[in-house]
């Protein structure tokens, strides 16, 4: 082989290993996983501003056939999961809430306890700034419901419940607005104390 057809066949390999290696990062971007930035705080004190998450994209994706659903890691999605979604009044942009209600169930908040069906919800995630009756009835914050969550949609809340636009606001999400499930904090810059290296990795539950 001579030297010119050696560079060739060299440059070639480098330019196929570039074409295929972006084609998985695309694949991964817009099936596997995705980047999302908290932007608000309404998932506080769990979730902070500035904080950087990885989202599975793929894990509450439909298996198109009795296969995938063996062999990939597809589940229906479940209570008290943090999840990001389209938000229904503008599916252009990417909310992030927990979920509390899902289809079937009939749902209240009263004075700050949620019940489903019934039944008081323990929710240690959540967090509230004004105490308990010090707002009146008519008040979302501390009294909702009852609601029964539609067919194939679910009620979202934020866990700081007094500064969290969800769906005691915008009503219920259908599920094919949902995009993935939050994963971990990949990275966290909070202004000007700077990285957070303590929430580096952080699991959410």
């Amino acid at each position: 082989m001579s030297q010119t057809t050696f560079r060739k066949s060299t440059i070639r390999e480098y330019f196929e290993s570039l074409v295929v290696a972006v084609i998985l990062a695309l694949f991964v971007r817009t099936f596997g996983f995705q980047a999302f930035k908290i932007p608000t705080g309404s998932m506080e004190p769990n979730l902070l501003v500035g904080d950087h998450l990885l989202v599975n994209k793929f894990i509450f994706a439909p298996a198109a056939t009795g296969l995938e659903r063996t062999l990939l890691p597809m589940r229906p999605v479940t209570r008290g999961e943090v999840i990001v979604f389209k938000f229904p009044e503008d599916p252009e942009r990417d909310f992030i809430k927990r979920v509390i209600g899902l289809p079937g169930e009939t749902l209240e908040l009263r004075n700050q306890v949620i019940y489903i069906n019934g039944a008081p919800l323990m929710e240690p995630y959540a967090h509230y700034q004004l105490p308990a009756g010090a707002e009146g009835e008519g008040d979302v914050r501390q009294h909702y419901g009852p609601v029964t969550v539609p067919a194939g949609h679910y009620f979202m809340m934020g866990d700081n419940r007094d500064d969290s636009q969800d769906s005691r606001y915008w009503g219920f999400l259908p599920a094919s607005y949902v995009k993935g499930r939050a994963l971990f904090i990949y990275w966290s810059f909070g202004g000007s104390a700077g990285t957070r290296w303590g929430r580096l990795l952080h699991q959410i539950h």
